[in-house]
């Protein structure tokens, strides 16, 4: 049996060779599916402190505010930092007051809150 020569003119076959290249690119597709695609939407690996779940029922006590998604920067424990992204009437006003409402709830200055309106 010359199985080189064998595979060499099954190669030489067009049709062989698109359906080899059409199976590659299948299996990349799904590889990259997989590896992509596979954990979700990007919220839904991070699950919420108590303290960052507390400070968000707290921000969406406002009138303005429909929802908010907080995270809490920490060093040895103690709050340093924190990005707000909430979802409502977006003003100065609105603003400010979830600023306000951060940086006393976890007592840090108010230059160490960052605060965004949610995309779309």
């Amino acid at each position: 049996m010359n199985v080189p020569g064998k595979l060499k003119r099954l190669y030489e076959n067009r049709t062989v060779r698109i359906i080899a290249v059409l199976i590659l690119a299948l299996i990349l597709l799904i590889v990259a599916f997989r590896v992509f695609a596979a954990g979700g939407t990007s919220g839904e690996g991070y699950a919420p402190t108590e303290r960052e779940a507390r400070l968000v029922r707290l921000i969406e006590t406002l009138d303005e505010v429909t929802g908010a998604t907080v995270m809490i920067t920490e060093e040895e424990g103690a709050a340093v930092g924190a990005v707000v992204i909430f979802r409502g009437e977006d003003g100065i006003m609105t603003r400010m007051r979830i600023l306000e409402i951060a940086a006393g709830a976890l007592n840090i200055p108010k230059s160490a809150v960052i605060v965004y309106p949610a995309a779309g």
